[in-house]
């Protein structure tokens, strides 16, 4: 993805250096927006999927820009690609992010986009095509609609794709189906994505009948939403940071052994991926599992290696509703508290990511124990399957372990 976007960037500025740049104002004005958006942009978080929807929209707006009051433009799909590019580049100088591949990745992104979104919209409108199919009056705007939906779909697959390719980096069993990814990438699309979309053809229109002075009006209240987005996503890790500091204090006080939260935390997150869960599914996932022994601080003596499984049932189901009880509180929303409540149950009446859970759980506690090592572990957990864990759970976690060379949890 990285070698065809740096090939039509390529392209689009030899172009644009050989024949000239058409507009210059308009391309200055739209530089400027599409650089000030990647300079006010927060650092991607977990999940992510625009952390500059003022720059996305600027670029957008430029590659669906038909008139300038009144008047047609002559800029073109490419040079619309190369005052992109410039401007995303110049924006990564003060930035410090030139050489790093997130960035690198989000830049290939965009400009395999916004070049779609061109190469659909400028032929059709600079020959007129678009005219004679929609007309010069209220359907108009039918046309960018109808090239911004198809550049959605085109968004989500190069998403997913880089959402795979940044899981694969993680290790190699950390996987998720390319399938899920899409679903998800799809899913997303009624929140920002739609905010950024319209955004970007409501600007074009404006300048369309306005001028260059439109998306200085259009586009504020995408900034609003942005520093309200930056806020949320400070209060988002506070509350990560919140649950990571409890879900230590039980290895803190030894009544889990050192690092087993975290051990649990990463391992559930590999096994959702692999059973098909991502997005916010995921995060509740692996924010039970960071959670999951929080109530075993209400026990006055610790349980030997902090495996609460030979403790009564009524005993777990007492320790499981207290763990949930303190996980509302720490702000995590009720769908993390649940699966922390539910980790008593029998399986068959647990959620999923209960059940993912309970089982790496078991099997951190079995591979402390030395039981035989990881596969005498899974031995274990599939031995219990008739009660204790669901089938599919512990065979994907077999596949998770088998990718990772079947290193034992316990190890640190």
């Amino acid at each position: 993805m990285r070698g065809a976007a740096l090939l039509l960037a390529l392209v689009a500025l030899a172009h644009t250096l050989v024949h000239g740049l058409a507009e210059p104002g308009l391309a200055l004005v739209f530089g400027l927006l599409v650089a000030a958006g990647e300079l006010i942009r927060r650092d991607a978080a977990a999940g992510e999927r625009e952390p500059a929807p003022l720059a996305a929209a600027g670029a957008l707006a430029y590659a669906l820009l038909g008139d300038s009051a009144g008047r047609p433009t002559a800029h073109g799909a490419l040079q619309v690609i190369a005052v992109v590019v410039v401007a995303q580049a110049l924006a990564a100088v003060p930035r410090g992010e030139c050489g790093r591949r997130t960035a690198a990745d989000r830049a290939a992104r965009r400009t395999l986009t916004v070049g779609f979104a061109a190469v659909c919209f400028q032929p059709l409108y600079a020959s007129g095509q678009a005219e004679r199919w929609f007309g010069d009056g209220p359907w108009f705007p039918l046309f960018p609609l109808t090239v911004l939906a198809l550049t959605a779909l085109c968004d989500t697959v190069l998403a997913a794709l880089l959402a795979r390719s940044a899981a694969r980096a993680e290790g190699p069993g950390a996987l998720p189906p390319y399938g899920s990814l899409l679903a998800d990438e799809v899913r997303a699309l009624a929140g920002t994505g739609t905010a950024i979309g319209v955004t970007g053809v409501v600007t074009a229109l404006g300048v369309a009948v306005a001028g260059p002075w439109a998306p200085a009006v259009l586009c504020g209240p995408l900034l609003l939403t942005q520093v309200s987005a930056r806020r949320y996503a400070a209060v988002r890790t506070t509350c990560r940071q919140t649950m990571a500091s409890l879900a230590r204090a039980t290895e803190i006080a030894g009544y889990t052994p050192p690092g087993h939260a975290r051990r649990v935390a990463a391992l559930a997150t590999a096994v959702g991926r692999e059973l098909g869960l991502t997005g916010p599914r995921l995060t509740v996932l692996e924010h039970a599992a960071l959670m999951h022994d929080i109530g075993q601080l209400s026990l006055v003596d610790p349980v030997a290696g902090g495996a609460t499984a030979l403790l009564p049932a009524a005993e777990q189901r007492r320790i499981a509703l207290l763990g949930g009880a303190v996980v509302r509180r720490t702000g995590a929303g009720p769908a993390v508290a649940a699966v922390v409540e539910r980790q008593a149950d029998p399986y068959r009446e647990q959620p999923l990511a209960a059940r993912i859970v309970r089982t790496v759980n078991a099997y951190d506690d079995l591979c402390g124990e030395g039981v035989g090592g990881p596969l005498g572990a899974l031995e274990q957990l599939r031995l219990g399957t008739g009660h204790d864990h669901q089938p599919q759970v512990v065979e994907a976690l077999g596949r998770v372990l088998a990718r990772g060379g079947l290193t034992p949890a316990g190890a640190g």
